[in-house]
């Protein structure tokens, strides 16, 4: 986002607010302008014997206690997905279309219409069907990933964002302009509870390890949020101590204790304890730090930097940055994913209409593919994990 939008994304922003609807979940004049439900969910994924006890009820224990993400190893791809086509979905905000990309090969393979600007496209707790975030078009776009093809789109208001309780019960909308959250039943959609929230422009979240809380970032106010998930309640609020902080991603450490929070306006990354919930600490990364997402053996972190077309590489043992990839054209990665195999990190390319690929070994850049005006929330898929918490692919 340019300064200028930024400007007017922040003053606009504070004058939101409306209603929501159906399943899912932002960006226009009023939010933003820069920057998804479920099906009926099937038997619930293979679990260990014991489960915490102080974990949400219903949700799939964690394999492995020291690594949330343990389930999302190179190829390990549930039943549920295992026949479906290697495919990235590009939501275009400007176009108002889905380009659907083939990794092997990095050629288009079709490109679908779907709503006015679409955000997101976001895979169902159950991983089964992938959701459009059709923002001003006030409608979500269902495709199924066996087919690619587009279903009829579902009514819903401001779905600007969309995530998923860990008990799979769930669908939490981010309905950033109507500045609410809205859970919503995962297999009727019907809304359970719309939560008011203080602050502007809710956008991005990841859970606790233990499923009972997640956080928010509100990228217009600068804020946090803390909120119970089984009480569908906030519990804790924020600002972040940088005038004019804009917040993005969210995503937590494989051990579960911290979470990191990009920001485009600080150029870098919170890191957070969730459950004391205090003043986070900062990273500098690069100029206008937006998308974070973990390795497949858990070891690292991408960290796109919209601003300076770079790519930061974290280590999570050490708290430091280890590496900075630069692509060769410039550019402006924004929102995307890891390949299955873990050898590949395709991310959006925010304002120059195209994806990049880039070697996760090496930081080469393997491909730039054009797509259409505005590419935002990538979605590769299908991707290792027993099920999806929602936004582009948080798997567990």
């Amino acid at each position: 986002m340019s300064p200028s939008r930024i400007t007017r994304a922040l003053l606009a922003g504070a004058a939101c607010a409306a209603l929501a609807v159906l399943p899912a979940c932002s960006g226009g004049s009023g939010h933003h302008a820069d920057e998804a439900l479920g099906s009926k969910a099937p038997a619930q994924p293979q679990r260990p014997k014991r489960q915490n006890a102080d974990a949400l009820p219903g949700m799939p224990p964690v394999l492995d206690p020291k690594d949330v993400y343990a389930a999302d190893r190179p190829g390990r791809l549930s039943a549920a997905v295992k026949d479906f086509p290697s495919r990235v979905y590009v939501p275009n905000t400007n176009s108002d279309t889905v380009t659907v990309i083939d990794p092997r090969t990095y050629k288009i393979l079709e490109t679908i219409p779907v709503g006015r600007q679409p955000q997101h496209v976001v895979p169902s707790w159950d991983l089964k069907t992938l959701w459009v975030n059709n923002d001003l078009g006030n409608s979500l776009t269902p495709i199924d990933p066996r087919t690619g093809k587009a279903g009829k789109p579902v009514a819903v208001h401001d779905p600007y964002n969309l995530y998923f309780t860990p008990d799979g019960k769930y669908a939490v909308v981010m309905a950033s302009k109507d500045r609410q959250l809205v859970f919503r039943d995962a297999h009727t959609m019907k809304v359970a509870k719309a939560v008011p929230v203080g602050c502007a422009g809710v956008n991005h979240a990841d859970f606790s390890p233990d499923g009972r809380y997640f956080i928010v970032s509100c990228e217009f106010s600068g804020e946090l949020l803390k909120v119970d998930t089984a009480k569908m309640k906030v519990i804790g609020q924020q600002k972040l101590a940088v005038r004019g902080a804009m917040p993005q991603d969210v995503k937590l450490s494989p051990d579960g204790t911290r979470f990191y929070i990009a920001d485009m306006v600080a150029d870098g990354v919170w890191i957070l304890d969730g459950r004391t919930f205090g003043k986070p600490t900062f990273l500098h990364t690069g100029k206008g730090a937006h998308g974070l997402y973990v390795s497949r053996d858990s070891r690292e972190m991408y960290i796109s930097n919209r601003g300076e077309g770079t790519v930061s590489v974290f280590d999570f043992t050490t708290g430091k940055l280890t590496k900075k990839w630069r692509l060769p054209q410039g550019g402006s990665p924004d929102m995307g994913g890891v390949s299955a195999d873990g050898k590949v990190l395709l991310l959006s390319g925010r304002y120059h209409s195209e994806v990049y690929a880039i070697d996760t070994r090496t930081g080469r850049q393997l491909a730039r593919i054009k797509v259409g005006s505005g590419p935002h929330g990538l979605a590769v898929y299908p991707q290792p994990g027993r099920y999806s918490l929602g936004h582009t692919g948080v798997f567990r």
